[in-house]
């Protein structure tokens, strides 16, 4: 059964640009930064006939293309911190299409997410960290601001279960309308 989620990659200069705020943190094992992305829709570990069903209801979703701006870090885990994420900036395009993903991964028989969707991208997973030392370097690094860049496209993704954290392989894209769908030999305006 493949582990899948559906996601948003983030553009190489973007990417470089998260890791140059990677440094020595206790207990911090940084994300490598092939797989950063933004997660829409988790779906886990589900059989080859529901996630042929997701997909083709991903398909379907009609959602204009639209900028996206990565803006300041946070920790999931409070006292006891488990991971660095650096944020996204309100935008409601990007809600829509996590919703539309939602709606997708229901009508294919998925139970509902109970989670808020907070769009993030993991920088790095904690144990056993220092509280302190986390706050400090969210401090530091609380103003960092990326340029906008365009979201063209969403992606289902799949991940080797039990691993978490990546690699991570691309299975299907899913063009958004108005969006630049780009192959390893040309580009065609959607």
């Amino acid at each position: 059964m493949p582990r899948l989620f559906t996601a948003i990659e983030i553009p190489d200069d973007t990417r470089e640009e998260l890791y140059r705020l990677h440094q020595p943190l206790p207990g911090a094992r940084w994300i490598d930064p092939r797989d950063y992305h933004v997660t829409l829709r988790f779906a886990g570990d589900i059989d080859n006939l529901m996630a042929r069903e997701f997909a083709d209801n991903l398909a379907s979703i009609d959602v204009d293309a639209f900028e996206l701006t990565i803006s300041g870090l946070g920790a999931f885990g409070g006292n006891d911190p488990r991971s660095v994420w650096a944020g996204v900036a309100p935008c409601p395009a990007l809600d829509t299409l996590a919703r539309a993903h939602e709606k997708a991964a229901r009508n294919a028989g998925l139970p509902p997410d109970k989670r808020e969707f907070k769009p993030h991208i993991t920088l790095a997973r904690l144990t056993a960290s220092n509280a302190d030392a986390v706050a400090r370097f969210l401090t530091r690094y609380s103003g960092y601001r990326s340029e906008p860049f365009f979201v063209a496209q969403a992606v289902l993704m799949s991940s080797k279960p039990s691993v978490g954290g990546g690699p991570y392989a691309i299975e299907e894209r899913f063009p958004l309308r108005g969006g630049l769908y780009i192959d390893d030999d040309s580009a065609a305006e959607w």
